[in-house]
């Protein structure tokens, strides 16, 4: 497992959150159980009013649907730039190793600073 203090493991064992994930199920999980993630994610997300870090499309759109809070990959990259807590060259390296792994990104390997200045992320 890993070990970082900022991290916390959190079980759908409550009967909001075990209700809320049956939801996010019917609408998401298919016959390859795909997505069953995403459904914890939002469940928990949507019973503690947190925000879900979720970059799935369909799951987005799930979620927003429900009025779940959501946040992707890439924004918490910018946030976290933003508080000085990552690099724009750390992210770029990040992102660029994401598209190497065939993750789809808004933007070409190597152009995670252009396509940020050009949206005005920071």
């Amino acid at each position: 497992m890993l070990a970082c203090d900022w991290l916390e493991v959190r079980q759908l064992n409550t009967e909001l959150p075990l209700r809320l994930f049956a939801q996010f199920s019917q609408s998401l999980v298919g016959k390859d159980n795909r997505n069953l993630g995403e459904c914890s994610v939002l469940a928990l997300a949507k019973a503690e009013g947190a925000t879900a870090v979720i970059d799935d499309r369909a799951a987005r759109r799930v979620g927003e649907h429900n009025h779940v809070t959501i946040k992707g990959t890439l924004g918490l990259m910018v946030d976290a730039i933003r508080a000085g807590l990552l690099t724009v060259q750390l992210v770029s390296q990040i992102a660029d190793d994401l598209l190497a792994s065939e993750y789809r990104l808004p933007f070409a390997p190597g152009d995670f600073e252009i396509w940020a200045r050009q949206n005005d992320l920071f």
